[in-house]
């Protein structure tokens, strides 16, 4: 699923589908029928308010239920929630990206709400590396303000995650 048409080169395998409108939950869980897992990486603008993840959420957990998928891993942020504390990482974060940080608060909920089989995935700053494979998982995992994640090693980890699931209903945190 994909906000925009074009958003995937073509290949063969990949079917993509466009969800334009969030709260159209009947084509979702159309698109969705016979699919196994929902991996969810969505992110609002760069900057202002932004409800993109909260509104999406709303409409994925129905759309999932009714398209009998359980299995949930949502892309989230460090900062959020229980540890939004007084660390480095969490005041540079929110003073950064607070309207962001402010809809992941918002989508969690909705998500460890429901009956699905879910993960949230906490990870610190996102950058464009490519993968190397080497970074630490872990529910406790401490987070400095210089940690970071390739985007490449995160999607790995979200896919593995999907195919062996070692966190379900957790929130593992991710860097290198």
């Amino acid at each position: 699923m994909v906000r925009r048409a074009g958003s995937f080169d073509a290949a063969t395998g990949l079917v993509e589908h466009v969800w334009s409108d969030l709260g159209d939950g009947g084509s979702l869980a159309r698109a969705l029928s016979g699919a196994d897992a929902v991996i969810s990486t969505l992110g609002g603008a760069a900057k202002g308010p932004t409800t993109v993840c909260t509104d999406a959420i709303r409409t994925t957990v129905p759309a999932m239920t009714l398209a009998k998928v359980t299995r949930l891993v949502v892309l989230s942020a460090y900062g959020v929630l229980e540890t939004h504390d007084r660390s480095l990482f969490s005041l540079a974060v929110w003073a950064g990206v607070g309207d962001k940080m402010k809809d992941k608060e918002s989508m969690e909920p909705l998500i460890t709400g429901s009956m699905l089989d879910w993960t949230i995935v906490r990870p610190p700053m996102l950058k464009d590396a490519p993968a190397t494979g080497r970074y630490q998982v872990g529910e406790n995992l401490p987070i400095r303000l210089w940690d970071s994640i390739g985007r490449a090693d995160l999607a790995g980890f979200l896919l593995r995650e999907v195919e062996d699931p070692r966190f379900v209903r957790k929130y593992p945190r991710i860097h290198r």
